[in-house]
């Protein structure tokens, strides 16, 4: 999602000072679905932005302490960060734009899968889009537009949606390895290059074995 936040400064930016070419010809690099979401919703991209910086702080902090698993390819903290993320653009954007935003950064990162371009340090699949896609509709149930829940009341009650297991993270062992349903482990060569794999979603309360 990092790779978003910088995108969504630009569209938002160019926009604003839409007659300043060098700002414009920036917009003109980025990915189609990021300019067709932008598009319909102009106003609405600097408190994406916004937000979308916040929920990286936030997932950034919660990584790094035991209120979660610490993972945030796949974990539970990649769980987090999605559910919170179309929960606070819901308070602020509204639920259709905030689930909008949501489809189009999973096209961007099939367009990233096919450029061999890594989100989170690993490649963008199938699996992951499932995945985030769910728990964006899961974050997304948490809250309404102008919601009156503070941050840290969502934050709480979005880590214990993810501890009950209501959302969704892919399968691994203990040492992070990628696991079939059935508990294989996937190797480079299971994975390399291919947007449809034999990962496996779980409960985001599964424990590694």
């Amino acid at each position: 999602m990092k790779h978003y936040i910088a995108c969504v400064f630009v569209i938002s930016f160019a926009f604003s000072n839409l007659y300043a070419q060098s700002n414009f010809e920036k917009f003109k690099l980025l990915s189609a679905p990021k300019k067709t979401w932008v598009f319909f919703h102009v106003f609405k991209a600097k408190k994406a932005l916004l937000i979308s910086e916040e929920t990286n702080r936030i997932a950034d902090s919660i990584k790094n302490t035991k209120l979660l698993d610490g993972d945030p390819a796949g974990g539970q903290v990649d769980a987090f960060r999605h559910s919170y993320w179309m929960a606070r653009l819901r308070q602020e954007i509204g639920k259709s734009a905030a689930r909008s935003l949501g489809k189009r950064h999973e096209k961007e990162n099939f367009l990233m899968y096919k450029a061999r371009k890594l989100e989170e340090g690993i490649l963008p699949d199938e699996c992951s889009k499932k995945m985030d896609l769910y728990n964006n509709e899961i974050g997304l149930s948490l809250t309404k537009k102008r919601g009156e829940i503070s941050k840290n009341e969502l934050i709480k009650k979005i880590a214990l949606a993810i501890t009950e297991g209501k959302m969704k993270v892919i399968k691994k062992d203990k040492a992070g390895n990628f696991l079939t349903c059935e508990g294989k482990i996937l190797t480079t060569d299971d994975l390399k290059g291919k947007w449809i794999n034999d990962k496996c979603l779980v409960p985001s309360n599964y424990k590694p074995i």
